[in-house]
């Protein structure tokens, strides 16, 4: 039965019977990161660059390749439960030891992009995944939860850090809704098209950053500056998400990659 499934899937994806997503950004130096308030005296991760070791020249006449350098946090990213204080405890809580069962599993969209247009503080509500859940379904556990807001059609502008004097303006979760899908539906983690999995006036919820908190304290994972959200169903998607496994890292950069039903 599992080799017709394989059989299958592989044929389905030669003839377009499903279809492939890229959900991911381009990284480039021009890659958006996340701003931390400042009266904390926090650390700040460092943007994308890239440097030319050599392009078909003296320094390598027959090949290009170049160094990198980023924060683990840069771009469409993974966060993994160690990436907070409240999931530092977990087993196999690194992108490098996380089980690989977890980087493929199915996703559920959740469309909030006019109440995002209308608010830009806008936080997800229990009450707003339950009427959701009345039209498509129960989400179910080990589920990844994707909030579309079409936030990342701002990319490339100010309005999508959306940064005023007071912080970021961006939408993101109530943590009573973070503490609902972690525990009573025991999803794998959520994700995001803005620049973090929380909102914008994270700083100022309690508990404080209440998405990384409380998810990763339920050793749940984050992903993060997601796009094309609008490509994908309501249900019925598989999400591909592998981290670089870096010995204890707390995140990467991603290629998230989304199975959908062809035409």
């Amino acid at each position: 039965m599992t080799t017709d499934l394989l059989k299958d899937l592989a044929s389905a994806l030669l003839t377009g019977g499903v279809r492939i997503v890229d959900l991911t950004a381009t990284l480039s130096p021009e890659t958006p990161t996340l701003p931390l308030p400042t009266e904390f005296g926090w650390g700040e991760s460092w943007p994308f660059s890239m440097e030319t070791i050599s392009r078909y020249d003296e320094k390598g006449p027959a090949w290009y390749w170049n160094n990198l350098r980023c924060g683990e946090h840069t771009g469409t990213h993974f966060d993994a439960p160690i990436h907070w204080v409240t999931g530092k405890d977990h087993e196999n809580h690194a992108t490098d030891t996380l089980p690989p069962e977890r980087f493929v599993a199915p996703a559920v969209v959740i469309d909030a992009v006019a109440e995002a247009e209308a608010n830009p503080d806008f936080l997800m509500t229990v009450d707003f995944i339950r009427d959701w859940e009345a039209r498509h379904g129960e989400i179910p556990a080990g589920a990844w939860v994707l909030y579309r807001t079409d936030w990342s059609k701002k990319v490339g502008t100010d309005g999508y850090l959306n940064q005023h004097g007071d912080g970021c303006h961006t939408p993101g979760w109530d943590p009573a809704t973070v503490a609902f899908l972690a525990e009573e539906r025991d999803v794998i983690g959520v994700g995001v098209e803005t620049v973090g999995t929380d909102c914008g006036q994270a700083s100022a919820q309690e508990p404080i950053f209440p998405c990384h908190n409380l998810m990763h304290g339920a050793n749940k994972c984050g992903l993060a500056s997601l796009c094309n959200l609008d490509l994908l169903p309501a249900t019925g998607a598989i999400l591909i998400a592998a981290p670089l496994k870096i010995r204890e890292g707390s995140g990467s950069p991603v290629r998230v990659l989304a199975l959908v039903p062809g035409s």
